[in-house]
């Protein structure tokens, strides 16, 4: 599965930023999807995902009622609004898909990933 991330950038704090991450070459059966973010000196941490079945939402408790993931299940995208932005939210942003393959593997894609800076 190929991931195609767009829309980050340099913000100021407060104000709002949206991802997009688009897949093709569908090559497994997408169960999830969601964003990790990682800053320089920290530990990857799962931000937002979403399921393909009934929409379940997971968000990391830094980023609640702040960040909202949204699905369009027919284009195989995912979008992440966030809002409010801190200076701590300054990130590489990664999307990523996992699921299973046809034969009952597992398997994971990532994106290349996208830089979000939020200026104090």
């Amino acid at each position: 599965v190929q991931l195609v991330e767009s829309g980050g950038g340099l913000v100021q704090a407060g104000g709002s930023l949206r991802l997009s991450c688009a897949a093709s070459r569908i090559t497994f059966n997408i169960n999830a999807m969601g964003w990790y973010r990682q800053a320089p000196g920290k530990q990857r941490e799962l931000v937002a995902s979403i399921t393909s079945g009934d929409g379940s939402t997971n968000y990391a408790g830094s980023v609640k009622g702040r960040f909202t993931i949204s699905r369009d299940n027919t284009n195989h995208t995912i979008s992440l609004q966030m809002n409010s932005l801190k200076p701590e939210d300054t990130a590489f942003y990664h999307c990523y898909a996992a699921g299973t393959t046809d034969w009952g593997s597992p398997s994971r894609s990532w994106g290349q990933g996208t830089q979000v800076t939020v200026s104090s």
